[in-house]
């Protein structure tokens, strides 16, 4: 499956309609951007249920800015639009592998539990 670009325009629409979204922040200039990207296709490839997008930092600023993107590439991955991961550094293509694999075995059921947990705490603590 071809990547997918994202925009300020589009992105909740894709996060709310697919289960699983990795996002690759790059920008043109960036070498390891660059490097990253055939990596970043090839493994797409092997999953068509995810989707696997791209946000370009330079022309989505607003997009990168609100996720607190300090440098680039950064992977997100979002699944049932919970931030599960999100790291920067370009990977291998065996990590990412690992890391879609991972992503789409967890039990989202206990994420969400946690996430309730973790705003439950919150609440009584502000």
């Amino acid at each position: 499956m071809a990547t997918k670009e994202i925009t300020t325009e589009n992105f909740e629409e894709v996060v709310a309609n697919n289960d699983l979204v990795l996002i690759d922040f790059w920008a043109a200039w960036c070498g390891p951007c660059r490097s990253f990207a055939p990596t970043y296709e090839k493994v797409s490839a092997l999953y068509p249920d995810a989707v696997f997008a791209k946000v370009d930092t330079e022309a989505q600023q607003a997009l990168a800015a609100s996720f607190n993107i300090m440098s680039i590439p950064t992977l997100m991955i979002i699944r049932d639009q919970v931030v599960i991961f999100s790291q920067a550094g370009a990977l291998p293509e065996s990590a990412l592998v690992d890391l879609v694999q991972k992503a789409a075995a967890l039990d989202m059921q206990e994420v969400h539990r946690q996430v309730a947990e973790e705003q439950a705490a919150q609440t009584t603590t502000a």
